[in-house]
C-alpha cells in the first residue's frame, strides 16, 4: 500500500486543494404556485425554507389586508397545519414539503454538483436563490435545464466560495445577524458579559447601563431590539425542527 507521501496521495490532495467553489445567487421566474402568488401580490415578500417533510412560509406585506386572500390562494394546493402571525409576519408551516409536486428548480439540479441553499425568497414573480457549485460546467447544465422548460433565469452574482459549506448548510451568519445594527450587536455582547443572560441573572439593564455609562433606556431599546431581531430570525429554524421532533414521536 503506498504510504500518504506517495505520488497518489499527493494528486488526490492537490486535486481536492484545487477544486474550486462558486458561490451563484441567481433569480428564475416559472409556472409554480409561489411564484404565482408572488406575481399577483407583487408588494408581498415570501422566504421559503424546507426539510424536505415540510415547508415554513414567512409572509411579509406592508399591506395586512393581503394576508387573507393569500392565505387562501396557499390553501388551495398545500394543506396549512400552523399559522404563526406575529403582527407583522406571518409563518406557514405545511402539511408536506411541495416541491416535488411541480417542476421546480430544485427537480433540476438532480445529478449535478451544485448545492441548493435555503431559504428562497420570493418577490413580484422571481424566486432568488443561492447555490454553491463545484464545477463552471455544472452551472452550464443547471441554466440550460431551466432554459429549456421555458424558465426565465439571470445570474445576479457568481463569486467564489470561500466559507464552510456545512454553516451554509444550516444556519448562516447573515440570516441571522443582517439586520442588527452595530449598537445592537454591542449591548448584545456587553449583556452577555455582565451574565445578563444567566440563570439566575447576574446583573440587570441599569447597572451595565451605569457601568458603560448609557441611558438606561437607550441600552434597553438596543438590547431589546437585538433579542426581537434574533428570536424572528430563528422561529423558521425552529418550527421545522420541532415538527421533526413531533415526526420522531
Amino acid at each position: 500500500m503506498p504510504s500518504y507521501d506517495g505520488p497518489y496521495y499527493k494528486c488526490q490532495s492537490c486535486r481536492l486543494r484545487s477544486m474550486p467553489l462558486f458561490e451563484v445567487f441567481l433569480k428564475v421566474r416559472h409556472d409554480c404556485p409561489t411564484g404565482n402568488i408572488s406575481r399577483r401580490f407583487p408588494t408581498l415578500k415570501m422566504v421559503e425554507w424546507c426539510n424536505l417533510e415540510h415547508d415554513v412560509i414567512e409572509l411579509v406585506t406592508e399591506d395586512v389586508d393581503q394576508y387573507e386572500s393569500v392565505l387562501e390562494q396557499f390553501a388551495e394546493f398545500s394543506h396549512i397545519m400552523e399559522e404563526v402571525d406575529d403582527g407583522n409576519k406571518v409563518h406557514l408551516i405545511t402539511k408536506k414539503c411541495d416541491i416535488g409536486s411541480y417542476d421546480s428548480v430544485t427537480n433540476q439540479l438532480e445529478g449535478l454538483n451544485i448545492l441548493d441553499l435555503p431559504p428562497v425568497t420570493y418577490e413580484n414573480g422571481w424566486e432568488y436563490r443561492r447555490v454553491i457549485a463545484f464545477k463552471h460546467e455544472d452551472v452550464k447544465k443547471l441554466l440550460k435545464r431551466l432554459k429549456a422548460r421555458d424558465f426565465e433565469v439571470e445570474i445576479l452574482r457568481k463569486i467564489p466560495f470561500n466559507g464552510s459549506i456545512a454553516g451554509s448548510l444550516t444556519l448562516t451568519v447573515d440570516s441571522l445577524f443582517a439586520d442588527l445594527t452595530e449598537k445592537q450587536i454591542d449591548a448584545l455582547l456587553t449583556a452577555y458579559i455582565y451574565g445578563y443572560f444567566n440563570f439566575p441573572r447576574k446583573s440587570n439593564v441599569q447597572t451595565i447601563a451605569a457601568d458603560n455609562q448609557v441611558p438606561r433606556t437607550t441600552f434597553s431599546e438596543h438590547l431589546n431590539k437585538a433579542e426581537s431581531k434574533l428570536v424572528k430570525a430563528l422561529v423558521p429554524h425552529i418550527q421545522l425542527f420541532r415538527q421533526a421532533l413531533k415526526n420522531k414521536t
